[in-house]
């Protein structure tokens, strides 16, 4: 599968490069056309003005300087590509949970940290855990928790065959969210119970490593101290 960019004016050119295909003798739909809206760029909610015809135009690797690509990444793959997107460059730079990327990063961090704090205090998860050990995870915040990443692979399917990687952002911002809700709702390591503290240790560690392969699928790192 042959998978371009073409910008909104230029749609006409989709059922054009099909024909050519299949002129050529290939198969007219071995070639698929995601249609890339306008980006508007702004600055703590002031638009920066721009316009091709004036020659005055932010380019791409200026953005990447500014925000570094990690948020360039998180906030392009966070909406369908045939959308219009605000990216506002103060907000993607700021250190707070209102920033979608920090927020999503933030929670593998905190998990990574809870993780250290856990080895320092003794905690030691077993390499296989049994259904047993997850019994203390009975909550309503354990249950919508353990269904979310049990839907992870589901997510993955449904963007790879939609050619709509906004799915696993949006899946990632989800999971972070719960992750965030959980860690100041239930104590962890101090648990009333051993068993109670290793099962929810489990459960976050679980999340940790799904917020780390769905950053990696974006190209995102997942850092582990913020």
């Amino acid at each position: 599968l042959i998978v371009d960019l073409l910008g909104a004016d230029h749609h006409g050119y989709v059922p054009r490069l099909r024909a050519s295909l299949e002129a050529l003798g290939k198969r007219p739909n071995s070639f698929a056309a995601l249609i890339i809206q306008m980006v508007s760029l702004s600055r703590d909610g002031e638009q920066i003005a721009m316009s091709t015809r004036a020659g005055e135009f932010v380019t791409l690797t200026e953005v990447l300087q500014e925000v570094g690509t990690d948020a360039a990444r998180f906030i392009f793959l966070s909406r369908k590509s045939d959308s219009p997107l605000d990216f506002d460059l103060e907000l993607v730079k700021k250190q707070s949970l209102e920033n979608p990327v920090y927020y999503v990063q933030y929670a593998h961090a905190r998990i990574c940290a809870l993780g250290r704090k856990a080895k320092d205090a003794g905690f030691c998860l077993p390499k296989r855990l049994t259904t047993d050990d997850l019994l203390p995870l009975n909550t309503q915040e354990d249950i919508e928790l353990l269904k979310h990443l049990d839907a992870f692979p589901e997510n993955l399917r449904n963007a790879a065959a939609n050619l709509a990687p906004h799915h696993v952002s949006h899946y990632l911002l989800a999971l972070a969210g719960m992750v965030h809700r959980y860690y100041t709702m239930h104590q962890v390591i101090g648990a009333a119970e051993p068993g109670l503290a290793l099962a929810r240790l489990a459960l976050l560690n679980a999340a940790g490593q799904v917020l780390r392969n769905g950053l990696a699928i974006l190209g995102v790192s997942a850092p582990e101290s913020m």
